[in-house]
């Protein structure tokens, strides 16, 4: 047993599978109003996927759009061959206007600051920039009130090549209860700003404020477009949207696409009494036998998992012994007598009727499985299978 050749020199890797990821597009994409279509949010490395293979997979499962965070992660896509909708939700400088107006991305945008820069690259380059304009209803993040957004609606209209395409907004908590009266305020929100554009003349073509958990939970939010992050990739974005959703009679069959594995470098007993890791956290009360695992917190695997988390071998779960290293962890085998140097080791994902998942990990990590598996390095080599 070893890791894919594909792995080259690197001591740990990802496997991806893409047909769960078009599986878990095509999933989502059945439950969408008439009319709606669907992004696939592919922002800060596709949530660890490697957006490179993620992002085909989206759109062989009918994703048209696709959502990043930023210029530089929109370039990637342009650069790797993605020619279809393309929408930069995070913040543009004004300084990178004419970069969006090359990438033909549409641009979030807030601010006159923004709308100068784009206006003046638009118009250089005599081809239109489309903008969605953010909506604030309840984050307090990027976003504009009613009032504001009229403001700057008619402000863009002053620029013969900038296209009000779009209204854009999000929701803070819908995922977090199942309580949704602080999301249905929003939702009002959302709508009240959009009626009061369209009294005004400005009727962009585009709505959007559904994300995973209303992609699911609220057709009736679907609007123009739904914006699938988490759920794309295989994950709940929170026990209670499952929850919801079982409420509501909705099976849906999502599938995590994500495998992380390393293997065994040493096994070693050690005594009773025997002190595990830096800062002597955890003292052996039996003979035990050690594995040592090429793997720590440098790789993203996070260092809460300390005396707390397990990893998978030879099907059995193996517990950590002390302290997350930078490089590397212990686990204990003592009941796995056959676990060897060499064999494969299961940081998430399954193996024989064993499963670690991003929801387990983050559970005994004290965060949520959005970060679990975003903050894995992207020096540990991605592989399609």
């Amino acid at each position: 047993m070893s890791l894919p050749i594909q792995a080259g020199l690197h001591r740990s890797c990802c496997l991806v599978d893409t047909q769960a990821l078009t599986h878990n597009m095509q999933t989502l994409k059945r439950g969408l109003a008439p009319g709606a279509q669907i992004a696939a949010v592919v922002k800060s490395n596709a949530y660890g996927h490697d957006v490179r293979i993620a992002w085909r997979a989206f759109v062989e499962g009918g994703a048209t759009w696709l959502c990043v965070d930023s210029l530089h992660e929109a370039a990637d896509l342009r650069d790797d061959g993605y020619t279809g909708n393309l929408f930069v939700m995070g913040h543009v400088p004004p300084m990178h206007a004419r970069t969006a107006q090359r990438l033909d991305v549409r641009v979030m945008v807030y601010d006159k600051a923004q709308i100068d820069a784009l206006g003046a690259a638009a118009n250089d380059a005599s081809t239109p920039i489309r903008l969605i304009m953010k909506l604030e209803t309840g984050t307090q993040r990027q976003g504009l009130r009613p009032d504001e957004a009229l403001q700057l609606a008619r402000y863009i209209a002053r620029f013969p090549y900038l296209v009000l395409e779009g209204t854009c907004s999000h929701f803070a908590n819908i995922e977090d209860t199942t309580d949704h009266s602080f999301a249905q305020a929003q939702l009002k929100a959302f709508q009240d700003a959009n009626d009061l554009l369209a009294q005004n003349g400005f009727r962009p073509a585009l709505r959007t404020i559904a994300n995973s958990a209303a992609g699911i939970l609220w057709p009736h939010t679907h609007f123009e477009l739904v914006r699938a992050g988490i759920t794309c990739y295989g994950m709940w974005p929170s026990t209670e949207c499952y929850v919801s959703a079982k409420l509501l009679g909705k099976d849906v069959d999502l599938r995590p696409a994500l495998t992380w594995k390393t293997i065994i470098a040493q096994v070693k007993t050690v005594a009773t009494g025997s002190l595990i890791g830096y800062g002597c956290t955890y003292q052996t009360t039996h003979d035990t036998r050690i594995a040592v695992l090429p793997v720590g917190y440098y790789d993203g695997y996070d260092r809460a998992l300390s005396n707390l988390g397990y990893v998978l071998i030879r099907g059995h779960r193996a517990p950590i012994r002390g302290r997350i290293c930078m490089n590397m962890c212990m686990v204990d085998v003592t009941d796995i007598p056959d676990a060897t140097a060499g064999d494969d080791v299961i940081l998430l994902g399954s193996q024989d009727r064993e499963t670690i998942s991003a929801e387990q990990l983050a559970a005994w990590a004290g965060t949520i499985n959005y970060e679990l598996t975003t903050q894995i390095q992207t020096s540990v080599p991605r592989i399609a299978v």
